[in-house]
């Protein structure tokens, strides 16, 4: 690429909204407060959450002698109006949300991976690339007589090594070269969850230029018009819309992911797994759920658009945007015909009747909650929280619960019973490591027990000497299944 045709391009780039929150003085306030709300935790959050959550960021930066004199909401709003922010109304919700923009995405990975640089070259990442390479050789090959060799000899090695197994001469990896690896797929991962809202960014400016297509075409029946009224989806069509709805259909097949899922829960039962820290780990488990509803919306916004573009077209409502652009570019060039014959600085002998009503936006308006001027009532005490099992694993894979005496004290209630619950098991051998052990029983239940369709209620002293209690699922412990705990 010559000199100036990169500077052009990336003079360009400078003014995007990427390198320009990159190059802000208040880059890194900006960065660190978006990464905090919108993207290590939840990816979207209402209006009043996320001004409440800015506001008392702001707060305490003022108090550490932080400069920021405007409110929460003005800088939300700068924030959305710089591109950094995306505001959406999703059907059925109460109230705008806010999420992070493609732009904002791509800054917070790129700062990230300079906090924490990527190992410069990692013998995971070699093997990904001659994995992938003789892939594509091999599938790509038509020599059919090269293609039985190679499975020949694919078939030779495997048989080899299984013999080799057979012998005792199992090859397994050292911890550091796994976790090297599992860091790796972690980096792939989250890179593929990300590419989730370039793809709806495509999808968004392809539905645009679809309607700008639509508004600029002049005559009766135009090639979109026609490819509309025929019932095609020309988002669907497109080749963002085949790339993603192949990806989709791989995601959602349930053989790949009854093979995810599997192989996530072999690798979270390695001993090398409890080197990760914990944010790594959490994402290893949530892997399956985050890919889903990153896809999920994107795959809602491409039926989306779709629909409303067929509405756009069969509703005839495209013919009144078609009357108004006419009337606009009609005003045009009438401007451009006058602009010789009228001075910009002569004065016209004609009077504008200015409206006298105060323009403000919607989203401004606040409703009247009656709930603020009830009077206070007395407070009552509340149910147990519950605990689902979701939220057992990942408090599993953050603890270290002692599950042999666990096992022992199941095993010491079933030479009692033929069934016992959690509770039962508890009331006869209290909860030594408070929560923890209530957390190992139940995943200890989902493992070996049955669990059945009504909840129970469990109690435990916690480290402050504390009573608690929460809701869980009731599980029964069979004795017939008494040796799988042995």
């Amino acid at each position: 690429m010559k000199a100036d045709k990169a500077i052009a391009t990336y003079r360009r780039m400078r003014a995007q909204p990427l390198w320009r929150l990159l190059a802000s003085t208040t880059g890194p306030t900006v960065i660190g407060l978006l990464q905090s709300h919108l993207y290590e935790g939840e990816r979207s959050l209402p209006a009043s959450i996320f001004h409440e959550r800015i506001a008392r960021d702001l707060e305490e930066l003022r108090a550490q002698g932080e400069d920021f004199p405007q409110t929460a909401q003005a800088y939300v709003a700068s924030w959305l109006a710089d591109g950094y922010l995306e505001r959406r109304f999703p059907a059925g919700a109460s109230e705008e949300e806010y999420e992070l923009s493609t732009a904002a995405v791509e800054a917070i990975r790129f700062v990230s991976g300079l906090a924490q640089p990527h190992s410069a070259a990692t013998e995971s990442r070699l093997t990904l690339v001659i994995e992938a390479l003789a892939r594509l050789a091999e599938d790509t090959d038509t020599d059919k007589f090269r293609r039985i060799d190679r499975l020949m000899a694919e078939q030779a090695r495997i048989d080899k090594e299984i013999d080799a197994i057979q012998k005792g001469q199992m090859r397994v990896l050292p911890h550091t070269t796994a976790l090297e690896r599992t860091r790796e797929i972690i980096t792939l991962a989250d890179d593929l969850a990300g590419d989730f809202r370039r793809v709806r960014d495509q999808f968004d400016q392809l539905n645009r230029d679809l309607r700008e297509r639509i508004m600029d075409n002049d005559g009766n029946r135009g090639d979109v018009l026609d490819s509309l009224f025929a019932g095609i989806d020309l988002i669907s069509e497109s080749d963002a819309g085949r790339t993603f709805s192949a990806f989709w259909r791989l995601l959602t097949d349930p053989e790949q992911a009854a093979t995810l899922d599997q192989a996530l829960d072999s690798v979270m039962s390695r001993e090398f797994v409890g080197q990760l820290d914990a944010k790594e780990r959490r994402f290893l488990l949530r892997l399956t759920r985050t890919l889903l509803e990153q896809g999920g919306m994107v795959h809602e916004v491409l039926q989306t658009f779709a629909r409303s573009l067929k509405h756009f077209v069969q509703s005839r409502e495209y013919l009144e945007q078609r009357r108004l652009n006419h009337l606009l570019k009609d005003a045009q060039r009438a401007a451009l015909s006058l602009k010789d014959e009228v001075r910009a600085t002569e004065t016209l002998q004609y009077t504008l009747e200015l409206t006298s009503s105060r323009l403000r936006s919607l989203s401004q308006w606040v409703l009247h909650d009656p709930s603020l001027q009830a009077l206070p009532g007395q407070m009552a005490e509340g149910d147990a929280p519950p605990i689902d099992l979701e939220s057992v694993s990942e408090l599993v894979a953050q603890s270290e619960i002692d599950f042999r005496t666990l096992k022992a004290n199941v095993l010491a209630v079933l030479e009692q019973r033929s069934q016992a619950s959690i509770a039962d098991v508890l009331e006869q051998f209290p909860a030594a490591q408070g929560l923890g052990s209530v957390v190992g029983l139940l995943a200890l239940g989902s493992r070996h027990g049955f669990k059945a369709d009504h909840s129970e209620t469990v109690g435990w002293v916690g480290g402050d000497d504390e009573r608690r209690s929460a809701r869980i699922p009731k599980i029964f412990f069979l004795r017939e299944r008494a040796d799988e705990l042995v």
